[in-house]
């Protein structure tokens, strides 16, 4: 099902159908402040198991992110977080970054095998207002790519052909970005911050001086 939500003023109804999507135990494709992704209620494990069959990576190994709609899940989801370390994630988010934490255990149980936690608040409003209405973070990762084919990762339409069978929705935003977020490790605090991918965000608008 491809489904068109106005990422400026989404419609309410359709909105509704994501929502109720996501706490079925359904898997979608929506869009982010960067590329696509595949999306499902944090809570539902045979939901993420699923994402990580079409992904094509172990659970066990996966990098999903829990994108959520403010830093208040930092409190339940990861473990102290340094005062400067929360200063550079205000800065930063939202906006096209993962941050890398240390994972509370208060975390779902099948994400509980990983010690660190990634947490992601884009800059658009269509996850933040999944988020508001789901009640809970969204498990997510980006939607596999082609960089000869750059137009199937970034077109809704076209993503749909190509992945529409695999998931329960395609929720369509516009046009996606080309470029992943930019990943952040703060699991082990200020004095050992490394970023793992350069990507869609900025590092000298945060301030980190890395070289």
């Amino acid at each position: 099902m491809l489904l068109r939500l106005n990422p400026q003023n989404p419609q309410a109804r359709n909105l509704e159908k994501v929502v109720a999507c996501l706490k079925r135990g359904g898997v979608i494709i929506y869009p982010t402040d960067t590329l696509y992704g595949l999306g499902c209620d944090i809570r539902q494990k045979k939901a993420v198991e699923r994402i990580c069959r079409i992904k094509g990576i172990d659970l066990e190994k996966s990098s999903l992110s829990c994108i959520c709609e403010d830093l208040k899940v930092l409190g339940q989801y990861t473990t102290r977080v340094d005062t400067p370390v929360f200063k550079l994630m205000k800065r930063a988010f939202p906006g096209p970054f993962t941050f890398i934490l240390q994972a509370s255990k208060d975390i779902p149980r099948h994400f509980q095998h990983k010690k660190t936690v990634g947490i992601r608040i884009p800059e658009h409003s269509i996850p933040a207002l999944l988020n508001q209405q789901l009640g809970g973070p969204i498990a997510s990762i980006s939607i596999p790519t082609d960089e000869e084919q750059p137009e199937f990762h970034m077109d809704p339409e076209l993503i749909h052909e190509r992945f529409g069978h695999l998931v329960d929705m395609v929720v369509d935003g516009g046009y996606g970005g080309y470029e992943p977020s930019t990943v952040i490790d703060c699991s082990q605090g200020e004095a050992y911050i490394s970023v793992i991918r350069e990507g869609a965000g900025d590092l000298g608008a945060l301030g980190l001086d890395l070289a």
